[in-house]
């Protein structure tokens, strides 16, 4: 079954403390590129989500996006500066010695000087996050992958359908191929008889054999033609895999092109020349469709 490196999936989990949403954005490239943008606070699990979304998309730009909203009390603590305490403590008596004016300490004024005491929230252990996390990508991993399969599907019935017609060009080919060589005889001859003509000499039928027999092994195309319909069962029996194809069906495309190519410029023959072009029309459009399968 073919999949398509385009989709969108979105995944969710909800509970009495965390909301996590997952938005998986993917499209065509030519290898596997995974961006994720999360919060800063997630950074040591990016390795665990990339791991995640690449054990399942194996080709394609991968856009994660991640948010997470806590719902629950924040625990918080009080740091103090010590040393900047000690330091305003110091210069108050400093101050008051220089003022000739007593030194009161009052530990509660103190305080409120800048950066004495620090509010800080505890940080939430990540690790503990992950199982939470971890939920939300599969979800929306699976729904993405829904959306590249469903795309998939399209796909492929497109190709083999434009397989079909590439069979149906070919057969063309082969009814045509043989009558290449008795038109070929046929002009020849009467090119021969009108040069001899003038001399009333009869064409020389051994000349004309040889000639025919050179003419026929040089657009002989037998062996393109077999390659070629082997090219198409691999494309078909690839269309057909499991497994990540889409490089695997280009390269089958080059050689089919490729056997197009050699066979009409060894055809020598406007006929089986309109067929090509038909071919080579059919063949950039499976090109474009393959560029987009994974």
């Amino acid at each position: 079954m073919l999949k398509s490196m385009t989709g969108f999936g979105r995944g969710e989990y909800i509970d009495s403390n965390h909301r996590i949403v997952v938005e998986i954005k993917a499209v065509n490239h030519r290898y596997n590129e995974i961006v994720i943008r999360m919060p800063k606070n997630l950074g040591s699990l990016e390795d665990k989500i990339r791991r995640c979304i690449a054990n399942t998309i194996l080709r394609g730009r991968v856009d994660a996006f991640i948010t997470v909203d806590e719902y629950g009390e924040k625990r918080r603590t009080v740091r103090v500066d010590k040393e900047l305490a000690m330091a305003y403590h110091n210069a108050m008596r400093e101050l008051a010695g220089l003022l000739a004016i007593p030194a009161t300490d009052n530990i509660y004024h103190l305080s409120k000087y800048p950066e004495v005491l620090k509010v800080e929230e505890i940080a939430e252990d990540v690790e503990e996050l992950w199982p939470k996390l971890a939920s939300a990508i599969e979800i929306a991993i699976k729904n993405l992958m829904k959306m590249r399969e469903t795309e998939g599907n399209n796909i492929e019935s497109d190709l083999l359908q434009r397989v079909d017609k590439l069979h149906t060009y070919i057969g063309a080919i082969e009814e045509r191929a043989p009558h290449i060589l008795v038109e070929y005889r046929e002009k020849l001859l009467q090119r021969m008889r009108e040069l001899l003509t003038a001399v009333s000499a009869e064409p020389d039928e051994t000349r004309l054999l040889q000639e025919t027999a050179i003419f026929a092994d040089r657009t002989n195309f037998t062996e393109e033609i077999v390659r070629l319909k082997s090219h198409l069962a691999q494309f078909q029996s690839a269309v057909k895999s499991p497994d990540a194809v889409g490089r695997k069906l280009d390269f089958i495309v080059q050689e089919i092109n490729r056997e197009t190519n050699t066979i009409a410029s060894k055809a020598n023959d406007s006929s089986i020349a309109n067929i090509v072009v038909e071919i080579k029309s059919e063949i950039e459009k499976v090109r474009e469709q393959i560029q987009n399968i994974e």
